[in-house]
């Protein structure tokens, strides 16, 4: 709202930025008044919504930088060139919104934008895991938290949680605390749900609104019905042949079941070591009359599905509904990434998920070793 002075010669209509000043006739109509009033309302009312970005990372050169959102504020992927180490870059922004920059291909940092800004990027090629930025109080926040890691001589997993726990327990409302609970807590190959909800329950209105807080709670909800100790969702997917597959189905009755997700899109490196761990674990499995394995693949084409199946030899049951990450059995059996799996016990029982390598081959033997021990007994009572 203007606040309006009147020294007896002039008008002075005072707002944000702007003052305007108009000489008082002896005569002033107070609608020529109520029309220098609304101009004013007008003009006061109006701020800016861009945002600016300059900055200058040496040894990076002439390179393309991708800047493109942490959540649906910012939707898009915008290209920022650099040159000679510097670059800059303007956009319209309607709220505070998380960014990340990608910096060579490789390196994501999360950058924090609102309208007004104007944010100052300084930093090395060579260390891009640490950039020094600052234009609002969560890019402030950001770097000294960075510079607090990189004071830790040779940090641990462990070290770096606590970390980032200690910063989202003393900041409650801070977006920098959004993206720390992301990092170092939900993207893990087996999160801590329970650690995740308290951290969660500190956190302010603000951040509580998200959707991306909407979206945590709901995976954490699906999680906890398909965590160890608990039964396994029913499914009915295709297999190959076009015949429907079940837990219940005559193979897999009365067996442990290993189940693996996976997709021909994933990662090729990751996916043939999984698939070289898997052919073995089959290759000894084949036989045993204790345990069965399936394959549920998150392809959205079946001919690359086929294609995939055939080429990388997986010669155990695979079905499929090509929904994706999207695909009903994903989300009931609570599956953010490939390859996954979950091992079943006879009665379908989640006994154990994500296993790597060596784990998984323990457990699996253990759990054959049990079945084939509990099978003698219950045939010497049988004598």
């Amino acid at each position: 709202m203007p606040v309006i002075i009147n020294d007896g010669q002039f008008f002075f209509f005072i707002c944000k930025n702007r003052t305007f000043a108009e000489k008082k006739p002896k005569t002033m109509k107070k609608s020529s008044i109520l029309i220098l009033i609304i101009i004013c309302l007008c003009s006061c009312g109006k701020s800016s919504k861009k945002v600016s970005i300059t900055g200058e990372i040496k040894g990076l050169g002439t390179d393309t930088l991708y800047l493109y959102g942490m959540d649906e504020s910012f939707d898009r992927i915008d290209t920022i060139f650099a040159k000679n180490d510097k670059f800059s870059y303007t956009a319209s922004i309607d709220t505070i919104t998380s960014a990340f920059l990608l910096i060579r291909n490789q390196t994501e940092y999360p950058i924090f934008l609102d309208k007004e800004n104007q944010i100052k990027i300084k930093g090395d090629i060579n260390h891009p895991e640490y950039l020094d930025i600052n234009g609002n109080i969560y890019n402030e926040e950001f770097t000294t938290f960075q510079k607090e890691l990189t004071s830790l001589p040779t940090p641990s997993e462990k070290d770096l949680e606590q970390k980032a726990e200690e910063f989202i327990m003393k900041h409650h409302s801070s977006f920098v605390s959004l993206y720390l609970l992301d990092k170092y807590f939900v993207q893990k190959d087996s999160p801590d749900f329970n650690k995740i909800k308290k951290l969660i329950e500190v956190m302010t209105g603000i951040l509580q609104d998200k959707l991306y807080i909407e979206q945590l709670n709901e995976a954490i909800s699906l999680s906890e019905k398909t965590e160890t100790g608990k039964y396994a969702p029913f499914f009915s997917l295709t297999n190959i042949k076009g015949k429907k597959i079940t837990r219940s189905s005559e193979d897999f009755k009365k067996k442990n079941l290993l189940i693996n997700f996976w997709a021909s899109w994933g990662d090729s490196i990751t996916n043939h070591r999984s698939n070289a761990e898997l052919k073995e674990i089959y290759q000894k499995y084949k036989k045993n009359k204790h345990i069965a394995m399936l394959g549920i693949s998150l392809d959205i084409d079946k001919q690359e599905w086929q294609d995939a199946i055939k080429r990388d030899t997986l010669n155990w049951e695979q079905v499929c509904d090509f929904g994706g990450l999207n695909s009903e059995v994903a989300k009931q059996y609570a599956i953010k990434q490939v390859p996954s799996n979950i091992l079943l016990s006879a009665d379908g029982k989640i006994l154990a998920r994500n296993l790597k390598e060596e784990q998984l081959k323990k457990k699996i033997e253990e759990v054959v070793t049990a079945a084939e021990e509990k099978e003698k007994q219950e045939n010497k009572k049988k004598k």
